[in-house]
C-alpha cells in the first residue's frame, strides 16, 4: 500500500525513475478501487461512479508510467507508442516488465540503490 500512496504523492511528477514494484502495485490498487466503485455503482444503478477514480488516477498513472519508462532508460514520450494498435501496447508491456537500467542514467539515480522510504 505504501507504493500506491507514494505514487499518489508524486501525482504530477514526470521526472525521475519508478521501480517495477511501484508501477505494478500502483495499478493493482487502482484496479481494485475501480472494481469496488464499479460494483457500488452497479448496485446503486449509477455506473458512472467508476469515472471518479478513473479521473482521479489519470495524472498519477501517467506520472508513474513515464517514471517507469525513465527507469528503463527510455523517454516518457514512448507512452505515445501505445497508440499503435497491437504492436504498441505489447511493446510497452515489455518495457514495463524490463528490469531497471543499472546505475544512474540521464533521468536520475537508480531507485533500487536508494532506500524508497526513510
Amino acid at each position: 500500500m505504501n507504493w500506491f500512496i507514494e505514487a499518489l504523492k508524486k501525482y504530477a511528477v514526470f521526472s525521475g525513475r519508478a521501480r517495477r514494484k511501484e508501477y505494478w502495485l500502483f495499478f493493482l490498487f487502482a484496479y481494485i478501487i475501480y472494481i469496488v466503485f464499479g460494483i457500488v455503482g452497479f448496485a446503486a444503478h449509477a455506473v458512472y461512479l467508476v469515472a471518479i477514480p478513473a479521473l482521479g488516477f489519470l495524472l498519477p498513472a501517467w506520472g508513474v508510467t513515464v517514471r517507469r519508462l525513465h527507469d528503463t532508460g527510455r523517454s516518457g514520450w514512448w507512452i505515445l507508442f501505445g497508440i499503435i494498435p497491437l504492436v504498441g501496447p505489447i511493446t510497452l508491456l515489455v518495457f514495463y516488465c524490463t528490469d531497471s537500467q543499472a546505475g544512474d542514467n540521464k533521468f536520475g539515480p537508480n531507485p533500487k540503490q536508494a532506500p524508497a522510504f526513510a
